[in-house]
């Protein structure tokens, strides 16, 4: 099985690799552009961006799935989420999608993100380290590293994956 990840991103390859492990997969990652804002601003653009980089890996990798991981924030009256969405792309199936962890941003923040910025330059600047969407993400940094990126993604490919299953045993 050929699996194209849409994205160079460790975090989301490594969630993508240790979900699939069960199965004699060949991975390939391609940088696909999500054809949405670099900041996804709802739950509805985050997930057209995961649909979108799934397909556009399945196309531009040949493949027989293609992965779309896709991280964004949603207002709320509560405030504004970390949101973070996934899809699995099959040539001429509708996409599989799973969403996943939901933590409220702290005002310092989403301030920046509503002013306009995306979300991992501030947190760099918010943290004084340098790539931290690559590594821990904001979901480490403001879980105190209970939950990493990786981690966060990894939960979304766990609901990917058994919906795969599901419908590989049930067509």
């Amino acid at each position: 099985m050929k699996i194209i990840i849409g994205s160079k991103n460790p975090a989301k390859i490594k969630a993508v690799k240790d979900v699939f492990q069960k199965y004699d997969a060949e991975y390939s990652t391609i940088d696909i552009p999500s054809g949405v804002n670099d900041q996804p601003f709802s739950d509805e653009e985050t997930i057209k961006g995961a649909i979108n980089r799934a397909y556009r890996a399945l196309e531009a990798g040949d493949g027989e799935i293609g992965i779309g991981l896709e991280g964004g924030v949603q207002d709320t009256e509560y405030g504004l989420f970390l949101c973070n969405w996934g899809a699995l792309a099959e040539k001429g199936k509708t996409p599989i999608i799973a969403g996943g962890a939901r933590i409220p941003l702290p005002e310092a923040v989403a301030a920046q993100l509503k002013a306009g910025k995306e979300l991992g330059p501030v947190m760099d600047a918010f943290t004084n380290k340098n790539d931290i969407r690559k590594k821990e993400g904001a979901i480490g940094v403001f879980t105190d590293e209970e939950i990493s990126r990786s981690d966060m993604f990894s939960h979304v490919m766990k609901l990917l994956i058994g919906q795969y299953e599901y419908r590989k045993k049930n067509q």
